[in-house]
């Protein structure tokens, strides 16, 4: 191209010095060539000679901005004369020379100049290189499946790409169109002017190749720098134009990569390449971040990991601006008021399926139906509300929330409650200072990445964040700053300016990493997703903060922030996780150390393993209650009924019956007495002492210790089983009207078979009367104060009442003497004539004294008279066998033991059949019932099972999980690089 131009110029020159060979004359200015002139120009310095001023007009022209030629100014130009000389191929090589520097200046500088703004563009666009795992494995193993042949096929042949490539013709004929370089009609002077300014353009300012026209006119500097202006203005637009070019062609890229992920995932998913896919990066993190967060940290290993913490004041569009990265609206919406109520944890990972479900649950919200938003922005709502406690209105309580879907940026963020700045009514008093401390926690992590939320539509003067912000973080090193409602900001801003201010950096005192400007919403709570992209999109097209270079096609669109969060995210992740799991591993070998040296012997079971291992030797033992004899139990069960039905018996059967004056109405008496007991009282009390019984035996094998296999670590929680098994179990409601049929008819029967149960019924009554007359010997006792003897023996003396019951006793004793078949209760005058008596020996005694007092001495006199009578009738079962027929001794006393003893026999017989075939059972149901509502309640495992040991145990399994996911995560994460 070069030695074409010199050719055509040496054509041109040749031609000028022929006709000028031999001649000496002085030649004009204004006649010699453009080249010629420049040479003779008194600008250079070699030339030497003087030449007249001329006034002539030049012509302008520039092909960049293709403005029309215009005239200029007379410029004063001098006269000159060349003589003639004979070294005109000098000259001509200087002048050829001279264009070719011209021209390869012009290309050096334009080179360079386009060369720079190439790295500026490409400086513009994303870094590609971290979206390679965006591609699956089995990508590379398409053609096991995909036929390539036809692929090829497909292609467009030769020809059509022919059609693609340059004109070379073209291109030809414009180096042909150099041959009118120099015809008279062709202003070369133009055409420097048009590069110089393109290099003035291009160039940084200062660096220009050349200046086509003298320094000193004022008027043509004027008109360039508006041509200048006009062609910054062109070029910016340009500029722009082929920014959003590019972003939209990414976004279409990164739309067909999602839509072939998703299709690729679906497919592996419905098994079709029949391999299991691996838990991905984001969710493994996921889970040490969940491990962590309900570690005790009592050994000063601190959470360090990185997580984005979304910060803001109330109001500001934080929620917004979560729902867009998630691409789904799954907060609860609220209009002024505190939605965020408690730290919510959204895992954002790449799935087939754009769904969400929770970490304790395993229920999917299906994100692309409303019915499943609906729900799943209900069930957040209910959970911050259950979580906060009564007089509060805030929750430290963090609610864990997966999100799955294609094309979603991996990484972990935490929305927190918004910041506010004054406690208004049905608020907590400690609202603001609780949402201060929650807010502070999560920043306070040297490798937490703020998401600092600002409200673009209010002045930024109100804002309370950006100084909490600036708190936490005052280098701005992990802080990434997010003006929200921005279409706001640009109607209702006066001076659009304050926007670039803010995203710039200068008008908050707090520093960032990045600062972006986003649109999510017109305000409407019912738009989708889809909506707001395109809205917000539409905006920063037609923005005249965009257009004018107040903000950068990078720092806006919630798109560009999400790229820009997540490369953050993964970045210090890379940083910090190794240096975290260091920490842990210290800490574990700490622990471990400590275990030794306390429990040599011991295996180190946490809190879940000793429930379980307390679970089975609480249901082994009420195993053992099926192992009780029958025998055991009866004996139980008739001691303790007998115990109970005593007092009963003897009281208001036996003493009633035995005041008859013969054995008729002793029997009717006897008969109708039991009846009534039966029906009424009888069946309730033989259940209470089966189930007292029961709990008896259970109790004594649950706290029953097995020597040194004892542990006392299980105490409390057998405590607790015990109490709640035995607070839920009822008897069976019809067991009591089973048990009275069988209790009337063992009383009903009076027919003793044998001479032994007739000795045994003898022992029976005597053992009974004898244990009622030592208790009775003992109230008289309490009543009169010690005998003689142990007044001597233990220097005791009498009370004042007591000598008063002893004189009362004595009077009683000799009444009882004067007649042995006396009533059991005191006549009027009886109780009249032992006052009297008393009074005339200087003693006052009320009447309800002596009756108190006579019926202890006439019960001992009682028991001793049947006492008695029992050992008459050890002989008297031979005049039984003959209803007593010819005989004065009566003996029905000893029937009626008999029948009580029977029916205790029986009743014991029928509450142990029903205790070991019923009772046991359903007692050992409700065991297992409490003991699996306990494995379900950590708060009530946590109360039960205590002391150093669980917990030293339950550390060190947390610590040992969170060290081998870590070291997991970072294998996977190496492997990924």
């Amino acid at each position: 191209m070069w030695r074409t131009r010199a050719a055509a110029a040496c054509v041109i020159c040749r031609s000028l010095a022929n006709s000028s060979y031999g001649i000496k004359r002085k030649s004009p200015l204004q006649n010699l060539h453009l080249i010629s002139r420049s040479i003779h120009h008194p600008y250079y310095p070699s030339s030497k000679f003087q030449r007249p001023p001329l006034r002539i007009s030049i012509q302008l022209f520039s092909s960049l901005n293709r403005l029309p030629l215009r005239k200029t100014k007379l410029l004063n130009v001098k006269y000159g004369y060349q003589f003639h000389r004979n070294f005109w191929l000098a000259r001509l090589a200087s002048r050829l020379l001279k264009l070719r520097y011209l021209i390869l200046g012009s290309a050096v500088g334009g080179g360079y100049t386009a060369k720079k703004t190439y790295d500026q563009w490409k400086d513009m666009m994303p870094d590609l290189d971290e979206y390679k795992w965006i591609v699956p494995d089995f990508i590379w193993e398409l053609d096991e499946h995909i036929d390539f042949e036809k692929l090829i096929k497909a292609i467009p042949d030769a020809d059509e790409l022919a059609k693609l490539l340059p004109d070379f013709d073209k291109i030809g004929e414009s180096f042909t169109s150099l041959k009118g370089l120099f015809s008279p009609g062709y202003n070369l002077v133009s055409e420097v002017i048009g590069a110089s300014d393109l290099l003035l353009l291009l160039g940084s300012p200062g660096e220009t190749a050349f200046r086509a026209t003298d320094q000193g006119y004022d008027n043509d500097k004027q008109y360039k720098k508006v041509s200048d202006k006009e062609k910054v203005d062109q070029l910016q637009e340009e500029l722009l134009r082929t920014q959003l070019k590019y972003q939209r062609m990414l976004e279409r890229l990164e739309k067909e990569n999602k839509e072939l992920r998703k299709l690729v995932l679906q497919r592996d998913d419905k098994g079709i390449h029949q391999r299991k896919l691996k838990k991905s990066l984001i969710d493994m993190y996921s889970e040490v971040l969940d491990i962590l967060s309900d570690y005790d940290a009592s050994y000063n290993t601190q959470d360090h990991l990185p997580r984005v913490v979304v910060v803001g004041d109330q109001s500001a569009g934080k929620t917004s601006v979560l729902e867009m990265i998630a691409q789904a609206r799954i907060f609860p919406r609220g209009s002024g008021e505190m939605m965020t109520r408690s730290p919510v944890k959204v895992t954002l990972s790449e799935g087939p399926h754009h769904v969400a479900l929770f970490k304790d649950s395993s229920r999917e919200f299906d994100l692309t139906k409303e019915e499943d938003l609906a729900a799943l922005r209900h069930e957040i709502e209910i959970r911050m509300r259950n979580s906060v406690k009564e007089g509060c209105t805030v929750s430290t309580e963090t609610i864990s929330l997966s999100v799955k879907g294609p094309g979603l940026q991996r990484m972990v963020l935490v929305d927190l409650p918004g910041v506010i700045s004054t406690v208004t009514s049905g608020m907590a008093p400690d609202t603001k200072e609780t949402i201060f401390s929650i807010s502070k926690a999560y920043m306070q992590n040297p490798n937490a990445i703020i998401l600092c939320i600002q409200d673009g539509s209010v002045d930024a003067e109100r804002s309370i964040v950006t100084d909490l912000v600036s708190q936490m973080d005052p280098q701005g090193k992990r802080t990434i700053f997010v003006l929200t409602k921005v279409d706001l900001a640009e109607k209702n801003v006066a001076s659009p300016s304050r926007i670039q201010q803010i995203i710039e950096g200068k008008l908050f005192p707090m520093k960032a990493l990045g600062y972006f400007a986003v649109v999510t919403g017109k305000g409407n709570s019912s738009e989708s997703i889809e909506s707001i992209k395109e809205y917000e999109e539409e905006f920063f097209q037609n923005s005249k903060l965009l257009k004018t270079c107040m903000l950068k096609a990078h720092q806006v669109t919630t798109k560009n922030l999400s790229l820009a969060v997540s490369d953050c995210f993964w970045k210090m992740v890379r940083e910090s996780v190794e240096q975290q799991a260091d920490a842990f591993k210290a800490t574990r070998f700490n622990l471990e150390t400590e275990w030794k040296n306390n429990y040599p012997r011991l295996r180190e079971l946490d809190r879940n393993e000793l429930f379980e291992k307390a679970k089975n030797e609480i249901l082994d033992e009420v195993i053992s209650l099926t192992q009780v004899t029958p025998k055991h139990w009866e004996e139980i069960l008739q001691k303790t009924l007998w115990e109970r039905v005593s007092t009963h018996v003897i009281e208001n059967i036996y003493l009633p019956a035995a005041q008859t004056m013969n054995s008729g109405t002793f029997n009717t008496t006897v008969d109708i007495k039991l009846k009534q007991w039966t029906d009424k009282q009888l069946p309730n009390k033989a259940v209470e002492v089966a189930w007292e019984t029961l709990q008896e035996e259970f109790s004594r094998f649950m706290t029953e210790q097995k020597g040194k296999e004892h542990d006392d670590i299980f105490d409390k929680l057998k405590q607790a089983v015990k109490e709640e098994s035995i607070k839920r179990h009822k008897w069976n409601e019809r067991a009591e009207d089973s048990l009275r049929v069988i209790q009337h008819n063992a009383l009903e029967d009076r027919s003793i078979s044998d001479k032994q149960q007739w000795d045994a019924a003898i022992h029976f009554m005597e053992e009974t009367l004898q244990s009622r007359l030592k208790d009775t010997e003992s109230v008289i006792e309490d009543m009169v104060g010690p005998d003689w003897k142990k007044r001597w023996l233990y220097w005791i003396g009498r009370t004042k009442e007591q000598n008063i019951r002893n004189e009362t006793k004595n009077e009683l004793e000799k009444l009882i003497k004067c007649n042995e078949e006396h009533a059991a209760y005191l006549a009027n005058d009886e109780v009249t004539t032992v006052r009297k008596n008393l009074e005339a020996r200087g003693i006052t005694v009320d009447p309800c004294l002596i009756k108190d007092t006579w019926h202890q001495i006439y019960r001992r006199y009682f028991l001793k008279t049947a006492l008695n009578h029992c050992n008459l009738c050890r002989r008297g079962f031979y005049y039984y066998q003959r209803h007593f027929v010819d005989s004065e001794l009566e003996c029905n006393d000893i029937v009626l033991f008999w029948r009580i003893q029977r029916m205790l026999a029986i009743t014991a017989n029928t509450l142990r059949q029903q205790l070991t075939n019923t009772e046991v059972r359903r007692l050992e149901k409700n065991v297992k019932e409490v003991l699996e509502d306990f494995a379900e309640d950590n708060e009530k495992k946590v109360k039960l099972l205590t002391g150093k040991r669980v917990q030293l145990a339950e550390d060190l399994k947390k610590v040992r999980e969170i060290q081998e996911k870590l070291e997991a995560f970072i294998e996977a994460l190496h492997q990924e690089k």
